[in-house]
């Protein structure tokens, strides 16, 4: 052959190869499971990016949404706020912004991704803050009781937790599921090895009450928190993220992080050891549509943040690309049937 024509039977080649067998991403529309009743977006009045949704039955049985949003003004992404929902997960209030009373002395509070519990007969809320203005990149998680007064959410004094078995200092501490165990408030830290933490009242510390282990199969990350847990029967329930980088029809071929959600359950009791888990990511017909958004980096996000369930269904808040509030609703029934035991790892 010519020696100039190599290169341009080379490059015929390629094109040719690519075209008649393309690339084959694997479409996680394909994924979605039967027990993934409805999905629907949560709009919340003057804040159309909020995300990162919790939620909890309020004492009277109201529904509460604590959501992540921006700064009209700056577009920081730390503000927290909450709104009062109906039963069709609409909002039937104006939202607030939580007042908070006491806090480190920061130019800029940075917090993120509320979680609330209740625990006992009081509501807790547990958020990650940075510890000052000159690092931030350091955070610890954060927890109060929460307080409702003349139609303002607050809280007092916060608490940073900064003392605990396993710190790596100067970290980022973030995803600590809460649980609320015979009326105190306990923390699940990790879900694999499953260690659980309580919060000590006097100082800002954390007691390790209880370390399990078990053979879990997951190939879509490690295991993070995601909503609280909630007790269900003799058991607690909850749901966790994870991410892994892969390219998908959804990424448009492009190898970025996705974030997966999954369910799981542990022990009522100490050492509260994983007993079950989903064999594969929860997916929901749009749960990875567009629109998508300009984020930190090329993402696909689905992030659990808060359940509610009854005996026949469970509701997910969760956000979606870092720009969105969502709902899905779950049948019970057919959700744990999907679950798969676990064995401890001794």
């Amino acid at each position: 052959m010519n020696t100039y024509a190599k290169p341009f039977f080379l490059l015929f080649l390629l094109v040719s190869w690519e075209t008649i067998f393309p690339a084959v991403f694997p479409d996680l529309q394909d994924k979605v499971q039967d027990f993934v009743l409805e999905e629907k977006q949560i709009f919340i009045p003057g804040y159309p990016s909020a995300f990162n949704p919790s939620i909890v039955r309020w004492h009277d049985g109201k529904l509460l949404l604590a959501f992540r949003a921006r700064d009209p003004l700056t577009q920081s992404a730390h503000l927290m706020g909450f709104v009062w929902l109906n039963e069709n997960f609409e909002p039937e209030s104006m939202p607030t912004l939580l007042k908070i009373y006491g806090d480190r002395p920061l130019k800029i509070s940075r917090a993120q991704d509320p979680r609330l519990i209740r625990s006992g007969d009081k509501y807790y809320i547990a958020y990650n803050n940075i510890l000052s203005d000159d690092d931030l990149e350091t955070r610890r998680m954060v927890t109060a009781e929460l307080f409702y007064q003349d139609n303002q959410f607050y809280i007092s004094s916060p608490k940073y937790h900064l003392c605990f078995s396993g710190d790596k200092k100067n970290w980022r501490e973030k995803n600590w599921s809460p649980f609320d165990y015979e009326g105190t408030f306990h923390f699940s830290y990790s879900l694999n090895p499953h260690r659980v933490f309580l919060p000590i009242e006097e100082n800002d510390s954390c007691e390790t009450i209880a370390v399990t282990k078990a053979n879990v199969f997951w190939n879509w990350g490690e295991l993070r928190g995601g909503t609280p847990a909630l007790l269900d029967g003799d058991e607690y329930l909850g749901f966790f993220h994870s991410f892994i980088d892969i390219k998908t029809v959804q990424s448009n071929g492009e190898k970025m992080s996705h974030y997966f959600m999954g369910a799981y359950r542990f022990e009522s009791k100490p050492p509260f050891s994983l007993t079950q888990i989903s064999p594969e990511p929860i997916i929901g017909k749009q749960f990875y549509t567009p629109p998508q958004y300009p984020t930190w980096k090329p993402l696909r996000v689905v992030f659990p943040g808060g359940l509610v369930f009854d005996n026949d269904a469970i509701w997910v808040v969760y956000g979606r690309q870092d720009f969105e509030c969502w709902v899905v609703k779950m049948d019970k029934k057919l959700l744990m049937n999907s679950l798969i035991s676990v064995e401890k790892d001794n």
